[in-house]
């Protein structure tokens, strides 16, 4: 489980999976999961085991969420906003291709 050492000193909200999210103002959208206590972010393709983020800096893709309905956002790298909508994501999430 992650806390945090100090309050932060502006929090904002957004939900993940319908839930309400306190976040200090510029944390990451995989810090403020973590703190939150948020132990699954995606489910892997094969087995459905879950997955949350493992090194923090976009390299394993472990922290796939889906944000405001764009999927295979990298949670760990995406600034938390406000009234921002998370969701899990399951398997390898859908793209849209241009």
């Amino acid at each position: 489980m992650f806390t945090r050492l100090e309050p932060p000193t502006k929090v904002i909200q957004f939900t993940f999976d319908g839930e309400l999210v306190n976040a200090a103002e510029g944390d990451t959208v995989a810090a403020a999961l973590l703190a939150h206590g948020v132990e699954r972010f995606r489910t892997t393709p094969v087995t459905g085991a879950p997955r949350q983020p493992h090194c923090m800096i976009g390299n394993c893709f472990d922290c796939m969420v889906e944000i405001d309905g764009v999927a295979n956002c990298q949670a760990c790298l995406v600034t938390a906003k406000p009234r921002m909508n998370v969701t899990h994501q399951d398997g390898p999430g859908e793209m849209e291709l241009l």
